[in-house]
């Protein structure tokens, strides 16, 4: 791609746009840039037209290409304008992957998508490879161009995959799918047709990692072209898969097989061990020796704010789960621990269904405190099973879990929602969680 002298516009100046734009700016690109927010902090931004508050499409007059951040809706009347004028429209990871010559680890999913993508990365180090570890997870794509990397790790999201057309892993891995973003998509077949498009420019000398565990992954393994590898509790019947046998992950890829020893992997959990088995199969589709894949197993120690122990208190356990923004990431962080659970979740609510907390609630949750502008809504959807109390804010809502516990009880915060209501992310609400607990 040729950028020298091209005016290109970029949407959305959050991280990953204002990445953009600066690698735009170092290949000589003529920038406009654009953001809703009029309160911008400028200071790492490149030279160029600036454009904030509301969208113009006479901005688009006189634009070769746009690079648009995943944050900014399908809607946004300058996409559109853009389209309509036969300008190409492209995301980060598009631009990021026409200059990235190493292979590409691309991770996709509705859960787990970050503790996989790090776990890879600690596995590819410990095989000797310099490694890029990125995407979605924190650090921009484009900012691995130039690197010198033997290998790129990366999280995708569904936002970013919309916008590619080139974009080609050597290794796309799909975790599994539930509702989620549903503030963004129409259905769950609209949100899994975005993160599909992660195969779509593979072929067959590229590897697919699929879960068949999970019907809506596991059905598009019909249709790849890429070579397939399962991975799933029970073992499969596909020519190439991994599966869970007594405290290994067993693999059959056909021309190898072995076991990988979980003796020393800590994460808790049937999700954690399916997030290992998605890691291995993608490091062993890159002939990484299983005994690197079992010392970084054993090495690692999972990831701020996803069921991560805060502290004990009084004989009672507090857990950090703020990165459970939708219901199947509840789901999990529940199963994954024993009761009582005392369940700290709410906040701003994404579109998707309830229902399925149900089971959980029923089973492990003495008391469930819903806080946020979702309180209600999630009140009325989990009626009947559990104890329910409402509270305005997650303050308030520590509060009265610490009143309510006894010894041997967990508090589990894992809101099911996004943090926007009151605060700037998942990890704002973690830590302002971390310093409400240990304040008691």
């Amino acid at each position: 791609m040729e950028l020298g002298g091209k005016h290109v516009l970029v949407i959305g100046l959050g991280v990953t746009g204002a990445a953009a734009a600066r690698f735009l700016a170092s290949r000589g690109a003529i920038l406009s840039m654009t953001d809703r927010r009029t309160d911008l902090d400028r200071s790492k931004l490149p030279t160029g037209a600036m454009h904030l508050g509301a969208e113009d499409p006479a901005w688009i007059r006189g634009i070769d290409l746009v690079v648009t951040s995943p944050g900014v809706p399908r809607d946004s009347i300058l996409i559109r304008t853009a389209l309509e004028n036969g300008i190409p429209v492209i995301g980060e990871i598009e631009l990021a992957s026409r200059f990235i010559t190493a292979p590409l680890i691309a991770v996709t999913g509705t859960n787990g998508k970050s503790t996989v993508v790090v776990l890879l990365g600690e596995i590819m180090k410990a095989a000797g490879m310099r490694t890029f570890v990125g995407g979605n997870l924190g650090t921009p794509l484009v900012d691995a161009v130039d690197g010198g990397y033997d290998v790129a790790v990366v999280e995708v999201s569904s936002f970013q995959l919309e916008s590619i057309e080139k974009f080609r892993a050597r290794v796309g891995v799909h975790l599994n799918l539930s509702d989620d973003h549903f503030d963004r998509y129409r259905n769950l077949e609209d949100y899994g047709r975005a993160k599909a498009r992660l195969f779509d420019n593979q072929d067959a000398s590229d590897f697919a990692i699929l879960n068949r565990d999970d019907l809506n992954v596991w059905k598009l393994a019909a249709n790849m072209r890429a070579r397939a590898i399962s991975f799933g509790i029970e073992r499969g019947d596909d020519t190439a898969s991994l599966w869970h046998e007594g405290n290994a992950i067993a693999f059959d890829l056909g021309t190898r097989r072995g076991k990988i020893s979980l003796e020393g992997f800590r994460l808790s959990g049937r999700h954690n061990i399916a997030n290992a088995m998605a890691a291995s199969a993608a490091a062993l589709a890159l002939n990484v020796d299983p005994k690197k894949i079992e010392l970084a197993l054993a090495s690692f120690r999972g990831l701020p704010h996803r069921i991560e122990i805060v502290a004990e208190k009084r004989g009672v356990t507090y857990i950090d789960d703020s990165k459970g923004t939708n219901v199947g990431a509840v789901v999990e962080a529940i199963d994954a621990l024993a009761a009582p659970i005392i369940l700290i979740a709410g906040g701003l609510d994404k579109g998707g269904d309830y229902a399925p907390l149900r089971r959980p609630l029923s089973e492990k949750v003495k008391l469930a405190i819903f806080n946020g502008a979702a309180r209600t809504k999630m009140r009325d959807a989990l009626d009947g099973a559990t104890t329910i109390d409402l509270v305005a804010t997650l303050q308030e809502a520590v509060e009265h879990a610490a009143r309510s516990a006894r010894a041997g009880d967990t508090v589990l915060l894992s809101p099911a929602c996004s943090s926007f209501d009151q605060f700037k992310d998942y990890a704002e609400r973690g830590n302002v969680y971390k310093e409400l607990v240990r304040a008691l």
